[in-house]
């Protein structure tokens, strides 16, 4: 399978061959409930293949969104698969149309609001501590990105090794919608896209196609999803661990692609030159004199998106993926943890629940955000979510000592 070269422009192209796309690398999104009869082993499933185990989840009916107990499992699941000497590599994938859209923000969203807060901690906690783990993973890890992929559910996928995209992949980290912030390492991967594209992404929501996030370094390879039974009956048949093994196999099967025409990265000039600037308010007053000055629609849909998210969260995000830049994974899920808490027990603001009711639950998408505009974001306000958890609230600990975490 080979990679996607994009037919762009020279500057493009520069700005695209600046980032060190993952070699070896090493959220969130809004659905129903899940039905508390449910069996749990049955949201994760598990395929053995000869050398090789395979990850399932399986709510389709939920776009495959992430409770507690299937991150859980499959924390508990690739830890063994790890241990175990008679397995090679591993493979993560959905049922259904989607590999996973998120976490079920909605299901959180009723504990918070049934006063369960620690629940909900809990499901940061491990979800955080998975993506750790998955991000420092000793054996080749697969995973088959097929369908809609959104916050959480690029959390637990950029990690791999490999990530094979599709022609029905759809990636997207659209937090800020919903008065939250992209996590589950969005804040590590998205700020080392090509020159500002992170920001744009993590800001507007914006969606990528699988071609596109091949182009920007977001995924390793291409198939047809037609295809995808080829791949894994290929994968299931390797008695391996060795990744040049698996590389070669994704490869037999894949295609070249190219990002279309209209792709928002042949916008990278301009989103470089509108979202390089150091505030939220400069990054809208530069899309509106690009927007009055061009007529250009993407400046105008930015736009449109920026305004309808939540103003608190806009500048908690950027500040996020800005120190992200900087930072190794292991601190990027600390302050990501450090962020989500205060979010979800309404320290600052209730943006967050506000969200998830505006946009999944009465569905007016007329959210009342707290506080309603920018100019009424403190620095205060933003600080906080910033701010090393107290002596009662344990910051998230990971094993940096015997899993090294990578820049």
């Amino acid at each position: 399978m080979q990679r996607a070269k994009a037919v762009l422009s020279p500057a493009v192209r520069c700005s695209l061959q600046r980032f060190g796309v993952f070699s070896h690398h090493r959220s969130f999104s809004a659905l129903p409930n899940y039905a508390r009869n449910d069996d749990l082993q049955e949201q994760v499933l598990v395929e053995g293949r000869a050398k090789s185990r395979a990850a399932i989840l399986n709510r389709p009916s939920d776009l495959n969104a992430l409770t507690i107990p299937m991150v859980a499992r499959l924390k508990r699941l690739y830890e063994s698969w790890e241990e175990n000497s008679d397995l090679g590599f591993v493979i993560m994938k959905g049922s259904g149309r989607a590999l996973c859209s998120g976490g079920d923000v909605v299901a959180l969203n009723q504990l918070i609001n049934e006063g369960k807060v620690e629940e909900c901690k809990k499901f940061f906690e491990t979800l955080y501590k998975f993506i750790y783990l998955l991000g420092t993973y000793v054996k080749p890890n697969v995973a088959i990105v097929d369908g809609i992929t959104m916050g959480g559910g690029a959390g637990i996928s950029i990690p791999a090794m490999f990530r094979v995209v599709t022609d029905k992949t759809v990636f997207a980290t659209p937090e800020t919608q919903m008065g939250f912030h992209p996590d589950a390492g969005a804040s590590f991967y998205l700020s080392r896209l090509p020159g500002y594209l992170g920001e744009y992404l993590a800001l507007t929501g914006e969606k990528l196609n699988g071609v596109e996030m091949i182009a920007c370094g977001l995924a390793t390879h291409y198939s047809l999803t037609a295809r995808l039974p080829l791949i894994e009956e290929r994968l299931g048949k390797l008695i391996t661990d060795d990744p040049s093994v698996i590389e070669s196999s994704l490869e037999q099967y894949g295609d070249l692609v190219y990002p279309d025409k209209r792709s928002v990265l042949h916008k990278i000039e301009m989103i470089d030159k509108c979202f390089c600037h150091d505030t939220v308010e400069e990054i809208i007053n530069a899309l509106e004199n690009e927007a009055s000055s061009s007529y250009d629609e993407w400046s105008a849909t930015a736009l449109k998106k920026l305004k309808e998210a939540s103003p608190l969260s806009l500048k908690v995000t950027l500040r996020s993926i800005r120190e992200g830049r900087f930072q190794p994974l292991d601190q990027c899920l600390a302050r990501e943890y450090r962020i989500s808490l205060v979010g979800i027990t309404k320290r600052v603001s209730d943006d967050f629940c506000e969200g998830v009711r505006a946009r999944l639950v009465d569905k007016d998408f007329a959210p009342k955000w707290d506080p309603p505009s920018l100019g009424e974001v403190t620095k205060d306000m933003v600080d906080c979510y910033f701010t090393r958890l107290n002596e009662f609230e344990p910051e998230l600990e990971l094993p940096t000592a015997l899993r090294e975490p990578y820049m």
